[in-house]
């Protein structure tokens, strides 16, 4: 990793690219390389701009954060992945995982956070943040997918 993170942004949503094209800039340490409005439109932008991170959204039209995660990381010497979304189903975390990717962000994610988290994953260090965290640790002691769960419960009583 070179003394900059060079970062990837790729999302479908021009105003969520531009936002963290100015949060990510911010950091002095931290340089937007590039920005992409699909997953189909990666591997170019990778080789051409060699980023350290790829900060990547999972839904988008054609290919998905999810595919497009999968097909960058199979290739020897890819950059990290840090997927940052608005969907937060337990079954886009495990699926962003094995596809290979860093961390998992949810939108809600404060800007700080952002920055620390593009720092820790160049770095080979996994991350996710605190609701993902709570709700994996919930379905390794035995919970379900179903946020409803608890609620359910005290319609019961």
């Amino acid at each position: 990793m070179s003394e900059r993170v060079k970062v990837l942004v790729v999302d479908d949503d021009p105003l969520v690219r531009a936002g963290l094209r100015l949060i990510l800039g911010g950091a002095g340490d931290v340089e937007v390389v590039g920005e992409a409005g699909s997953g189909a439109e990666v591997p170019a932008l990778v080789a051409e701009a060699r980023p350290d991170v790829v900060l990547m959204d999972l839904h988008m039209p054609g290919v998905d954060g999810l595919a497009a995660t999968e097909r960058l990381r199979a290739v020897p010497g890819a950059p990290e992945v840090l997927v940052l979304t608005a969907f937060e189903a337990d079954g886009h975390v495990r699926r962003a995982l094995r596809a290979g990717a860093g961390g998992f962000l949810l939108k809600d994610t404060p800007p700080a956070e952002i920055v620390a988290a593009v720092r820790r994953v160049a770095a080979g260090e996994p991350v996710l943040s605190p609701e993902v965290t709570r709700r994996l640790i919930g379905l390794a002691l035995g919970g379900t997918d179903d946020r409803r769960g608890p609620a359910r419960e005290r319609l019961r009583a």
